[in-house]
């Protein structure tokens, strides 16, 4: 019998993206870099011009109209985590990820929303001295991710 809390799995997505390109290159990302699933707040969009590796056929993508919906449906288990550049963030660097986790990532212009950033279970940021296209910002959470650190 397998053991369902000890299964890792993250997801990642955006809150209030600005365009459809982003979602389709964060979704590209999250394909290459291990993401069980990738999810949008607020803007729907369907198939990306950049999704060139077909993500949307591999792995699954769900839409939330609003975050209390979103966080009505956190996998059971999973820890949020919002990527904000804001004081008391913990730096991206020292963070251990917990195994079962969501990333949630706003938007370049607004970033998260104020409740997004009070439900979070954690918010992480990078340095960067401004802020990033919301695909690479993922990007770099997902590498990191990656790379070996302890799980919490």
């Amino acid at each position: 019998m397998v053991d369902n809390f000890e299964h890792e799995f993250f997801g990642i997505g955006i809150q209030n993206g600005k365009t459809p390109e982003n979602l389709g290159a964060l979704w590209r990302s999250a394909q290459n870099l291990g993401a069980s699933f990738i999810f949008t707040i607020g803007n729907r969009y369907a198939k990306q011009a950049s999704d060139t590796h077909h993500a949307v056929k591999a792995m699954p993508y769900f839409h939330y109209d609003t975050f209390d919906d979103f966080y009505a449906h956190l996998p059971k288990g999973a820890r949020l985590i919002g990527v904000e550049m804001t004081e008391g963030a913990t730096p991206l660097e020292s963070f251990q990820h917990p195994r079962r986790c969501v990333y949630l990532l706003g938007a370049e212009d607004h970033g998260l929303s104020k409740k997004a950033q009070e439900m979070s279970h954690h918010l992480v940021q990078f340095f960067s001295e401004k802020s990033l296209n919301v695909a690479i910002a993922g990007s770099i959470v997902m590498y990191d991710r990656q790379l070996p650190k302890p799980r919490v």
